[in-house]
């Protein structure tokens, strides 16, 4: 079969020809791929961040945001059949551990992670566990939805515990409205009645953000911090929730914020510099997020059938992976890129 390869840090991705994925263990789940979403975090891997906490041997497939249709299934598994639409949770986990027992399988102590540690759904089949796999409603198409899958995931897990403590009349600070950011802001509309302020440097991405659900868009062009405090009477907000995590938005995201607030780490490149004094002082809470659980999952793909949440899109075919991963680095697209084999 056709599969995307990292080949070396530093160096472009290649497509070679590889064995398609068997059936190995009972619980094996072979989907065909229908979409795979390209992701920022592909572009890290290639520039060698995760090589050291991946401990992955090159080469190997890369794509860790996958739906597709069941292609075949071990002897053991009985919640999906050949056919089913199914979209991936981006975990393999063993269901042992306490983390699984306890329904936070994304920390589970055995997880694999394809895409990341290894082979991955930039191909026309990936190798799954039952585990992993959710059946998609009749009203989903997998290369509509296959962004969802750790793009919609991670920014669902993080909106779903900012909505827990969220209260009408609260406001929530969402920095970047991207391919996270665009599906966190109609997640946050679809489960809490706190009004959203959205901050983005693309004007455009405002725009967008403006017509899925937000209250407010202000474009970061060196005033906005003082335009949030400004729409929050100079108190700050009750949450932010930061999808960037870089270029300044750590500092930005704790100056919007108001005491006691909760901060929402969500994107990632640079260092949270804080005084530990303002942190004691204002009581604010830092919070991490990584991708959600499988029920996380279920739950997200419960909206989207409903029309809640909406996965905004460009397809490239598989044999364009370089157009697509040049489009996402240099700013092109609004939503998600996705790659259809």
């Amino acid at each position: 079969m056709r599969a995307v390869q990292v080949v070396g840090y530093g160096r472009n991705l290649e497509m070679t020809d590889v064995a398609a994925p068997a059936v190995v263990e009972p619980y094996d789940v072979i989907v065909k791929i229908g979409g795979a979403g390209v992701c920022r975090t592909d572009i890290h891997i290639l520039e060698g961040q995760w090589a050291e906490k991946s401990g992955v041997t090159l080469p190997y497939t890369i794509g860790h945001e996958n739906a597709g249709w069941v292609h075949a299934t071990g002897s053991a598994v009985t919640n999906v059949a050949e056919g089913d639409k199914v979209i991936v949770h981006p975990l393999m986990t063993c269901g042992l551990c306490r983390a699984c027992r306890s329904g936070d399988d994304v920390h589970c102590t055995q997880s694999r992670f394809p895409g990341i540690d290894t082979a991955g759904g930039y191909a026309e089949y990936l190798r799954t566990s039952a585990r992993s796999v959710v059946k998609l409603d009749d009203s989903l198409e997998p290369a509509d939805v296959a962004a969802l899958a750790d793009a919609g995931l991670t920014a669902y897990h993080a909106t779903a515990k900012a909505a827990r403590t969220l209260r009408p009349g609260d406001r929530c600070v969402v920095i970047g409205a991207g391919g996270l950011g665009h599906i966190g802001i109609q997640a946050l509309k679809a489960m809490t009645a706190a009004e959203i302020v959205v901050v983005d440097r693309n004007a455009d991405a405002v725009k967008l953000a403006l017509s899925i659900g937000a209250d407010h868009g202000i474009v970061a062009e060196g005033g906005h911090v003082e335009e949030v405090l400004e729409l929050t009477d100079g108190n700050g907000a009750e949450v932010v929730v930061d999808f960037v995590g870089e270029g300044g938005s750590t500092r930005d995201g704790v100056r919007m914020l108001r005491r006691a607030g909760d901060y929402h780490v969500v994107g990632y490149g640079e260092n949270i510099d804080i005084p530990t004094i303002d942190v004691i002082s204002t009581e604010i809470n830092l919070i991490g997020n990584l991708v959600g659980s499988y029920n996380d999952l279920c739950e997200l793909m419960v909206l989207a059938a409903r029309g809640l949440v909406k996965l905004h899109t460009t397809k490239y075919p598989l044999d364009r992976f370089q157009d697509a991963l040049d489009d996402l680095e240099a700013g092109r697209i609004r939503g998600r890129a996705i790659l259809t084999p």
